[in-house]
């Protein structure tokens, strides 16, 4: 072989690598100007002069390639070091590309065709050290924890605060909150954070209702089940419901209410398929005295068709009434078992409004609300709450947002106030004060409040409290004003009794997807946390308005503003995308109004809190809370262009219509081409809160991207959860809401994770706890997958315990 030909074979890999360099660099080039023109960051143009420049002369074989690319890859180490520090997934895409390549070219067989014998090796070491320089940058970030709190718990208890919740039995989950209250929080103590790394699976049992091809909307499995009366309860996404033996997951009975589908399956992505649960019911309860919550027996005689009674909201629209020992429909209530949700609430679109969570349930009353679909248009139905006799399924009272004051039983024939606001949530009861609490959504359309009546903006987006007879307001707290970004308030509220600095007062607690979390006094509405009114960015659209300020309370998981800075992606490419969108869309921090360019809404509007709620343990007073992070955008669409445009495919895809308002609007998460987030990671914490002081007890990142990223690596990244936690008397808590398929266990002192289990579909969920009749405590999971966030789909309901 001639030495020319070597010679040209040799520099066939610099010529290779130099044309991918030219290529990347003309990219980064093309995208640095148009990131440049926006007011972004100068960075990404020069680099690519520096990369296009390396791979010319790599083309040409000239070993100035090696100091160019050297001045490179130390300026984007300063560079990345002064814009996010020691932050490792911050700086893999701003280095480690960089940091390969230049690893690549130090290599001999790749240098030795760019020198001649007598070269200078100064370009070789400027590279050599630049490389070192970077590699210890990685290495140093290695040790770092941004965005983490580390600290630890020192008290098992707080003298004189006990669980005040309404009685049941240790070992029963008997509501969806566990109580009526709320607080998802378990008096077992048998797995405990010495032995909970021993829990495996006790049995599993599958349910057969998966999605269908004539589901008229996503399919999301999100039920927490019960159990008591000696079984579990568990309802699927079709609304059917399960009785289980708690200790093996034998079927015990089904009922099944065969669903009618309204038509709804012309109208796909309109609707949700979804039950977050059931409600239980018993009259022993209320005929003594002893038991009754109230500590007075009712007055109302018991059933002697259906003494013990499960409620079932449908997706079709109905309440249902179960006998809870045999599943049959009871005869004495409403019509032969169930009564009709449509009364009254005029038209809607088929399967745009349903009630997706259980009841409330009283002595006497069985109390719901009801979804409807968001971005629809302005004439949807009423958002009324209504109150049922628990035996006869007679109306008792009802309280339309949009007619407060009237809460008698409105006479056949007439409606409801159209489109005001609604309550999706669960409720929360204190049947000692004789207070319902609701968490209240908003008049639809969500991004254009133009159209909205004073009575619809005074009553949502808050808390209301009503009186458990009467359905009167008693007080009522607004946690967003004119709220134009869907932040309605979705979890469950929690009521426990708080020890303050005036004495112990009876609390009500709500998460928000803005990140505060409220305390109120839950007997007058009075803050107990402070709340203060913050300015907040301005300027809606023509036939708008913003409020000049928003609440926030001082116990917050608020994220800090998002910058340019702030956006993340795989690659260098993907970032400087992801900060192109950025700077092209209107964001001046949360709260930023909706707008024809199109606005950031950070946090979105899955929130910081959903519709999981929180925990929290009475006798240590903390908050055991998983707050996620994921910023949204929304554009408005004037209606004259809403017809043409790509139409709605769910409630966040496609041109959401908002018929006979003037704009539509397009919701999206923001997300890089490669369709992870655009704000840089951690998206997704567990975090405790001492309730005593209000302070972050700790906070660490949790879950992996292992499910959700193209190759399934478990890089432990810190995910989004969607559904709540418990925690126990013996000091853990449970989550398995993350996008990954896991259950898991930490230590509520320091939030360790002490253990995981592998799911085999996702679990949007909330998991709970019971005792078996072997007297063994179990923890139990429904792993069904959520349509929404795209998690695996099944019918899985998982048991776990400790060894024999």
């Amino acid at each position: 072989m001639s030495t020319e030909g070597a010679m040209s074979r040799s520099r066939l890999l610099p010529s290779l690598l130099g044309i991918l360099l030219l290529l990347m660099g003309l990219a980064l080039l093309a995208g640095g100007i148009k990131l440049s023109t926006l007011g972004g960051s100068l960075y990404y143009l020069l680099a690519g002069i520096g990369l296009a420049l390396t791979g010319v002369l790599l083309i040409m074989a000239r070993r100035a390639a090696l100091g160019l690319y050297a001045l490179v890859l130390f300026a984007s180490t300063v560079w990345a070091l002064w814009e996010v520090g020691l932050d490792w997934w911050q700086l893999v895409p701003r280095l480690a590309m960089l940091f390969a390549l230049g690893i690549v070219m130090l290599l001999p067989w790749f240098r030795r065709p760019l020198l001649t014998p007598d070269a200078s090796p100064m370009g070789s070491r400027a590279l050599g050290a630049a490389v070192v320089i970077a590699g210890i940058t990685a290495l140093a970030s290695q040790f770092t924890s941004p965005g983490e709190i580390k600290g630890q718990l020192d008290r098992d208890s707080v003298p004189g605060m006990t669980n005040t919740a309404p009685a049941m039995p240790d070992g029963d989950w008997n509501s969806y909150g566990r109580s009526a209250h709320g607080d998802r929080y378990s008096p077992l103590a048998q797995i405990t954070p010495e032995n909970v790394s021993k829990l495996e699976p006790a049995w599993t049992y599958r349910t057969g209702d998966l999605p269908g091809p004539n589901d008229p909307g996503e399919t999301t499995a999100e039920n927490t089940p019960l159990k008591v009366n000696g079984m579990l309860y568990v309802c699927t996404p079709h609304s059917q419901v399960i009785a289980l033996e708690p200790e093996t997951g034998k079927e015990i009975w089904r009922f099944d209410p065969k669903l009618s589908t309204q038509k709804a399956e012309n109208f796909k992505g309109w609707a949700h398929m979804t039950c977050r649960g059931v409600t239980y019911h018993d009259d022993a309860v209320y005929t003594s005295a002893e038991q009754s919550p109230t500590g007075a027996a009712s007055t109302t005689p018991a059933s002697t068709v259906c003494p013990r009674r499960i409620f079932l909201p449908t997706a079709d629209t109905r309440l249902i009434a179960l006998n809870a020992d045999t599943g049959k429909m009871c005869e004495d209530f409403g019509d032969k078992g169930q009564v009709d949700l449509t009364a009254n609430i005029g038209g809607f679109t088929a399967g745009g409004y349903y009630s997706t969570s259980p009841p409330a349930v009283t002595q006497n009353l069985v109390v719901i609300g009801g979804h409807v679909t968001d971005n629809v248009s302005t004439d949807e139905p009423s958002g009324v709450i209504r109150a049922y006799d628990v035996h006869t399924g007679e109306l008792v009272w009802n309280w339309d947002s949009g007619n407060p004051d009237d809460t008698t039983p409105i006479a056949e024939g007439q409606t409801y106030t159209r489109n005001s606001p609604n309550m999706w949530s669960m409720f929360a009861v204190d049947e000692k004060l004789g207070m319902l609490y609701l968490p209240m959504g908003n008049q639809t359309p969500d991004q254009f409040g133009g159209f909205r009546t004073p009575e619809s903006e005074k009553y949502a987006a808050g808390l209301t409290a009503l009186d458990i007879a009467t359905g009167k307001v008693r007080w009522y707290f607004q946690f967003t004003h004119h709220d134009l970004w869907d932040m309605d308030v979705g979890g469950q509220p929690t009521l426990m009794d708080l020890k303050t600095a005036d004495g112990v007062k009876p609390a009500v607690l709500a998460s928000t997807k803005q990140g505060s979390i409220y305390v109120l006094d839950r007997s007058n509405g009075q803050p107990i946390v402070p709340i203060k009114e913050i300015p907040v960015p301005q300027g809606a659209v023509e036939g708008d308005f913003t409020s000049p300020t928003q609440p926030m309370s001082d116990l917050n998981f608020v994220p800090p503003v998002l910058e340019e800075r702030d956006m993340w992606g795989v690659t260098p490419f993907d970032q400087m995308l992801c900060r192109i969108d950025f700077k092209s869309l209107r964001y001046e921090g949360m709260f930023t109004p909706p707008s024809l360019q199109g606005s950031i809404v950070y946090p979105g509007n899955f929130g910081v809190f959903d519709w999981g709620g929180i925990s929290v343990d009475p006798v240590r007073q903390i908050a055991f809370v998983n707050p996620s992070y994921m910023a949204f955008k929304s554009k408005l669409v004037p209606a004259a262009e809403v017809a043409g445009g790509p139409g709605r495919k769910s409630e966040t895809e496609g041109v959401q219509p908002n018929k006979g308002a003037p704009y539509g609007v397009i919701l999206e998460a923001l997300l890089s081409p490669m369709g992870l987030p655009c704000q840089a990671p951690a998206w997704g914490y567990v975090a405790a809160v001492d309730l005593t002081n209000n302070k972050t007890l700790w906070m660490h990142k949790n879950g992996t991207v292992r499910d959700s990223s193209p190759v399934p690596i478990p890089l432990s990244m810190g995910v989004p959860s969607l559904g709540g936690a418990f925690t126990t008397a013996s000091g853990l808590a449970f989550l398995s809401g993350t996008l990954d398929q896991y259950l898991r266990a930490y230590d509520v002192k320091n939030g360790k994770q002490l253990w995981e289990g592998r799911l085999p579909a996702g679990a949007q969920t909330t998991p709970m706890t019971y005792t078996g009749k072997d007297g063994k405590q179990y923890v139990l999971v429904v792993a069904g997958g959520h349509g929404s966030l795209g998690t695996k789909q099944g019918d899985y309901v998982i048991a776990y315990k400790l060894p024999d």
